[in-house]
């Protein structure tokens, strides 16, 4: 494992890591990888499943807040209702009568509106400009890799309503057009990795010309496990732009076999011809 020297900022390299000329396509997730506007997402959903959850016998508010934290964090990255299911679930083992998974899925989401109302407002009013919502050289990467003429596209396990809505709000949609996916209501109907496997199958590509990019252990470990190169966006979202991994991001992703961890994509050209370099 090693940072890699000539970058100006963190760039780590896993012995896994080679160059990969043959790349044609490339996949992001969303939130946490290219917008922030949902930044802070776990100081809404952590507080919502404490509620919610039956305290046992002389269970500390502690205990049961790092349960949910536990919970919550291992699900990152796959769609939200999965998180919601593991609620209903920890509700039902400790003797509850859970609602439906999809009813705290809508009730969070109405929560969470309520702390990002003034980012999408502030987007469409002009009072925030689109960078101060997408991770720090988000827009430099994106136009690089049009110059390589890669098809991008995005594949995010929020709901795909807005996911089009917010990317439309930061300027992201021309990058993508069409290709644009995320979570259903039928959640059976979407996974990330339904999406790769549509990416490979359509393209008629091997998953080596599959290149990744992504702040959640799904995309990384489905990326990986077709052959792809992974990069993984260790994202210190509180703080935009300081160049700092969040290192339990960091953490989680090589645990999954990234082959790459970013901060964020200052050194954007300087990845891309060290991947692309043959």
């Amino acid at each position: 494992m090693s940072t890699s020297n000539g970058f100006s900022g963190l760039v780590e390299f896993t012995p896994a890591f080679a160059p990969r000329p043959e790349i044609s396509h490339v996949l992001f997730d969303f939130d946490g990888t290219l917008s922030i506007i949902r930044e802070g997402w776990p100081d809404i959903m952590v507080p919502m499943f404490v509620e919610m959850l039956p305290a046992l016998p002389g269970e500390s508010e502690a205990a049961r807040k790092q349960l949910c934290h536990d919970d919550i964090m291992r699900l990152n990255g796959k769609q939200t209702i999965y998180q919601m299911i593991q609620l209903a679930d920890r509700i039902k083992e400790r003797g509850g009568n859970p609602k439906e998974p999809l009813w705290y899925k809508h009730e969070y989401l109405r929560r969470l509106e309520e702390r990002i109302s003034h980012r999408t407002d502030g987007l469409r009013s002009g009072k925030l400009r689109q960078d101060d919502l997408t991770v720090f050289g988000t827009r430099t990467l994106l136009d690089l890799l049009k110059k390589r003429n890669l098809t991008v596209y995005l594949a995010s396990g929020t709901d795909e309503q807005f996911v089009k809505a917010e990317a439309e709000l930061l300027g992201l949609t021309p990058y993508f057009g069409r290709h644009i996916y995320g979570a259903q209501d039928n959640y059976k109907n979407f996974s990330k990795k339904m999406v790769i496997e549509r990416i490979l199958r359509e393209n008629t590509i091997p998953g080596a010309q599959l290149l990744s990019f992504g702040d959640g252990y799904v995309e990384i470990q489905n990326t990986k496990e077709v052959g792809g190169l992974a990069v993984a966006v260790a994202s210190d979202e509180a703080n935009n732009g300081s160049g700092r991994f969040d290192e339990w991001k960091r953490q989680r992703l090589l645990g999954v076999g990234a082959d790459v961890v970013i901060p964020d994509y200052r050194d954007a050209a300087k990845l891309l011809d060290r991947i692309f370099q043959g």
